[in-house]
């Protein structure tokens, strides 16, 4: 028996907010390429160029992330029965490839200037652009945060990450213009700036890597399978269950399992006991698609079973 996730005021709640924040994060990504073309312009700082590259990239796959989102909360259609979901993995790894190729420009442009150090020129006003990114990386950072936690997104999420690194990059390029502008210390310009892109592919390969687990069906983590089958088996009239199978695709959840029920039951009371199951898991995954296989309790099964803490494991014969 399958169950669509319906769209829900709370539901359609959340994709209000991922909406939003999408939005958001092109905006901001917009307004502190300008800030860091004119700051760097006026310093021809290269840590202020690693700075203004990340943005551009955070700009780019934040468009990406954006056109993504929109799509991915598309329902489902007659070619796409289980919905767009994995639109948003394939949205992180093109986050992915744009912020490596960042990171890969910004060494570049640092080993450059290593060969050649030059004075910073008006530092201080890279300095208080800085400030202001920083500040502004901050509120979208939390916002995305907050939306991420609520919605279960991949996108936002990888959204967040590489705006959360902006934050260490941010802190760096500040004391690169101060040990540059005040101190005299060139060479730590390009130097920090190196280590900014080193920070930067780090941050493309989580990106990539979490995208990549969903996009192979990756199970849920151990606590929430757990979880999930001890909801289950609190139905009294369930024996045990076996198959449970668990994956995401952006928002969207899909769970499915054997259950045991007697073998005596009538079909009509089978009927009755899977929808209780469905209404519980509801609870926790409202935006699941729940697929459930009634066996017999006494039927022969390959592989473990799982049943109450306190009920005994019977060994499960073999498929003949």
């Amino acid at each position: 028996m399958a169950l669509v996730a319906n769209l829900t005021p709370e539901i359609l709640a959340q994709h209000l907010m991922m909406r939003r924040a999408t939005r958001a994060s092109v905006l901001v990504a917009l307004a502190l390429i300008a800030l860091k073309a004119a700051a760097w312009w006026w310093t021809d700082a290269v840590s202020l160029l690693a700075s203004l590259l990340d943005s551009t990239t955070d700009a780019l796959a934040s468009g990406v992330t954006l056109v993504a989102v929109h799509a991915s909360l598309e329902p489902a259609d007659d070619e796409h029965r289980f919905g767009h979901g994995k639109l948003e993995p394939l949205a992180g790894l093109a986050q992915a490839t744009l912020v490596l190729g960042s990171a890969i420009w910004l060494a570049v442009s640092a080993v450059q200037r290593l060969r050649n150090p030059q004075p910073l020129k008006l530092g201080l006003i890279g300095i208080v652009v800085m400030l202001i990114a920083s500040a502004a990386t901050l509120g979208l950072v939390r916002y995305q945060r907050k939306v991420a936690a609520a919605t279960r997104s991949t996108a936002v999420n990888a959204d967040r990450l590489h705006y959360e690194s902006d934050l260490l990059m941010n802190a760096v390029v500040v004391a690169s213009l101060v040990a540059s502008s005040w101190l005299g210390w060139h060479l730590i310009d390009p130097l920090l700036g190196l280590c900014v892109a080193v920070l930067v592919a780090r941050s493309a390969w989580q990106i990539a890597s979490n995208s990549v687990q969903l996009l192979m069906d990756r199970e849920f983590p151990d606590n929430e399978r757990q979880a999930l089958a001890d909801a289950i088996l609190e139905h009294p009239a369930v024996r045990g269950i076996h198959d449970l199978r668990t994956r995401r695709a952006g928002t969207l959840a899909f769970v499915q399992f054997h259950v045991e029920l007697d073998a005596d039951m009538s079909l009509r009371q089978a009927h009755v006991v899977t929808d209780a199951i469905e209404a519980t898991l509801r609870d926790a995954y409202p935006q699941a698609e729940i697929l459930i296989h009634v066996d017999p309790a006494d039927h022969p099964i390959d592989g473990p079973r799982i049943v109450r803490a306190s009920q005994p494991v019977a060994a499960a014969p073999a498929k003949s």
